[in-house]
């Protein structure tokens, strides 16, 4: 079963160590990694395109070869990039280490773009994935590349015969698309991204004082603070013509603690903040608050009512609906999720149909920066295919009209809409970027709690659902399971009818299918939101953003999460007084 998800970044710390590190990397000093800053872009690119003309114009082509065909497409992808990493827990640094890295994505078609290796289950047949050397010696790399090369194309060749027996037993394809589009070749040699500039010693000792504020809360038994920076130019050459390079640098911070119920169940909060430098992300005083909120609202949640099972009108935050409309939609207008037996093909025959209400439109527009200020995870220049990145509307006005595009084609799509997206080390397919939900329908914040309540009364209901924060989510879009998805939420409120305040609840998460629950939105208000993330998916873990205002949605399902079994610690933490008492004895 395909299943994708997102997460927000740092959440159990996963998701942030994952950003860029699907391999590892040596640790090197900053001064050493960029010694040759101003020649890396000319080295590699130049070594590249050699190395990948020497290959096009030798493989397949020998007499004695003659029956091994000549690959029709050949790309090189390098990532080049540094990345320094801290964490803290309860004021002590756990984690401090910078990297440099350089990998390799070496992909080789074989066939013709109508029918090649990739075909159907054999996708990742045409890729293969090296660390090569960190310095700019063009022999050395060069040879790295001819060792891929030689494994992409043995891989790619196998792939090749597999697709044809396969073709020869099974019954006909649903989508006779192409398994590769024809497009321009783009050529964009922008500036490489600067050296990575970090003050270790400063970070260390913010994050060390803002997790050490977690102590003051003796039920929060886990908690970390952690900083990822990175500078990363990203290379990309073709047999096609195309010669791209783009920088991408970012810094993440994530905060995250932990709780436990008497009854087992493990509850956590989580915040991310993003920007292009660490001298961009908040100062001192707004994280060090956000931690003493994070505490508090543990200590209430820890103590919170388990909520039943639930399915009544509810209203999402911004944030959470930016997370609702990334899995309940996003990733099923994804376009590869058109075509193949095994995808559930929600939207696939909807075309030019209304799936959202007249007052919606959605559109993904990778080329912002900045929404409203906030600095948006999904930004790229180029994807992952060397293609242009580009808004696409994909809803207006309630009625579908595109799906997100690489370069396999789908039905009715032959080409790219720049939307190819991968982690290294895996296949680019169509992902989202930057996600944008607009509505013309908007209210206030406190018109649409009074709909809420409206609404509430009018179903028989003693309470409706404010749902303030959401952790996570995934969608099922495969046949062979319900085409459902599930949103995990973090901070829930049930806003009664009869005037009573609001009640914090646990324990709930949001379940249903697309269609019925797209189908609800009643109105949203005026104040979009925006939600950064880590979305992992077929083509591995990548950035990205989602904007939405919150929305009234006249039904919504709930479930009951599962609870666990394990007792809160039973040994009470450790305290300053303890320590000291302790320190005091052992002086008499």
């Amino acid at each position: 079963m395909t299943r994708q998800r997102v997460v927000v970044a740092g959440v159990g710390l996963a998701g942030l160590i994952m950003v860029g590190m699907a391999l590892p990397g040596r640790v090197v000093r900053a001064a050493e990694a960029h010694a040759e800053t101003g020649q890396t872009s000319s080295v590699l690119v130049e070594t590249m395109e050699s190395e990948l003309h020497r290959a096009m114009n030798s493989l397949g082509s020998s007499t004695s070869r003659a029956q091994q065909p000549k690959p029709y497409f050949l790309s090189y992808s390098v990532a080049d990039g540094e990345q320094v990493r801290i964490a803290a827990q309860f004021g002590a640094i756990t984690n401090s280490n910078q990297s440099h890295r350089r990998f390799a994505d070496v992909q080789v078609r074989i066939g013709s773009p109508a029918e090649d290796n990739t075909h159907g289950d054999h996708r990742n047949s045409a890729l293969t994935t090296i660390p090569i050397p960190l310095t700019n010696d063009r022999e050395a790399i060069a040879r790295s590349l001819w060792f891929a090369t030689n494994r992409g194309y043995g891989k790619a060749l196998d792939g090749y015969l597999k697709v044809k027996a396969d073709q020869e037993v099974r019954a006909k394809e649903e989508d006779g698309s192409p398994d590769f589009s024809t497009e321009d070749a783009k050529v964009a040699l922008l500036p490489t991204a600067p050296p990575l500039k970090v003050d270790t010693a400063e970070w260390e000792t913010r994050l060390r004082d803002l997790s050490s504020l977690f102590k003051q809360y003796p039920d929060v038994f886990y908690n970390t603070v952690a900083l990822e920076a990175s500078s990363e130019t990203d290379y990309f050459v073709s047999s096609e013509g195309a010669k791209v390079d783009t920088p991408n640098h970012v810094a993440r911070l994530v905060m995250v603690g932990r709780t436990r119920a008497a009854d087992g169940m493990d509850m956590f909060r989580a915040e991310t903040f993003e920007a292009d430098a660490t001298g961009h992300l908040p100062d001192q005083k707004v994280l060090a608050a956000k931690v003493t909120e994070m505490g508090k609202s543990l200590e209430a949640l820890r103590v919170a009512p388990i909520t039943d099972p639930y399915n009544g009108p509810a209203i999402l935050s911004g944030r959470a609906a930016a997370v609702f409309f990334h899995e309940v939609l996003g990733h099923r207008l994804e376009g590869q999720r058109q075509r193949g037996d095994e995808e559930g093909q929600t939207f696939t025959k909807l075309m030019g149909k209304q799936i959202l209400p007249s007052f919606m439109s959605v559109s993904d527009d990778p080329t912002l920066q900045k929404f409203d200020g906030t600095w948006l995870s999904g930004h790229y220049n180029y994807d992952d295919e060397g293609q242009q990145a580009r808004r696409v509307d994909l809803i207006t006005d309630g009625i579908l009209k595109t799906f997100l595009m690489s370069r396999q084609p789908v039905a009715g799509f032959a080409h790219s809409n720049g939307h190819g997206r991968a982690e290294v080390a895996h296949m680019p397919t169509g992902r989202q970027g930057n996600l944008i939900v607009t509505s013309s329908k908007t209210v206030s914040d406190a018109e649409l709690r009074q709909m809420l309540i409206a609404e509430a009364k009018k179903q028989g209901k003693a309470y409706g659902l404010y749902f303030e924060d959401i952790s996570s989510g995934f969608a099922v879009t495969t046949r062979r399971s319900p085409q459902a998805f599930q949103v995990i939420p973090l901070v829930v409120y049930r806003v009664y009818v009869d005037g009573r305040p609001d009640e914090l609840v646990r324990g709930v998460s949001i379940v249903g299918t697309p269609q019925a629950a797209l189908a609800r939105i009643v109105a949203t208000d005026d104040k979009p939101e925006v939600f950064n993330g880590i979305c992992g998916a077929e083509s591995g873990s990548i950035p990205v953003s989602a904007v939405a205002p919150a929305m009234l949605v006249s039904e919504i399902e709930t479930q009951k999460q599962t609870q666990g079994t394990a007792r809160p610690p039973i040994l009470p933490p450790p305290s300053a007084d303890t320590s000291a008492n302790a320190a005091g004895k052992g002086g008499q």
